[in-house]
């Protein structure tokens, strides 16, 4: 896969002071206010800002915590890991493996198969619909 490096200048330019917030600076939107998290269209998920497949709604569920959320991603190359003990909390981010955005953060206690909580901003992501 290609990695995509852009300038903090490169990045503002590209995205809304928000998305920039939330993928570039590892922020988070406010609980239920993300336009994807009761959304139910069929279709993908991709970065907003390098446009890689992240996630499908068929792996979308309702997890009532105000983010959308993933109990898998389109191919787990798309997306990384790492550690993250900001706010006084241990957890893990998730980021996009192309880019490096910060997409939001994994958690052990999402539905079978996997038991496993992709709980992303939807300011990261950009929807697109399936035909």
């Amino acid at each position: 896969m290609d990695r995509v490096h852009k300038s903090d200048a490169e990045w503002k330019k590209q995205l809304t002071p928000e998305q920039y917030a939330i993928t570039r600076q590892k922020g988070t939107e406010r609980p239920f206010t993300g336009r994807y998290h009761d959304f139910k269209e069929p279709g993908i998920y991709r970065c907003v800002c390098c446009g890689i497949d992240l996630y499908h709604s068929s792996a979308k569920y309702d997890s009532r915590t105000g983010w959308p959320s993933f109990w898998t991603p389109v191919d787990e190359r798309n997306v990384r890991y790492e550690f993250d003990a900001s706010l006084f909390m241990r957890r893990v981010e998730v980021l996009c493996a192309r880019c490096g955005a910060h997409l939001g953060h994994l958690f052990d206690d999402g539905p079978p198969p996997t038991q496993k909580r992709h709980c992303i901003n939807s300011t990261a992501l950009q929807f697109v619909r399936e035909e």
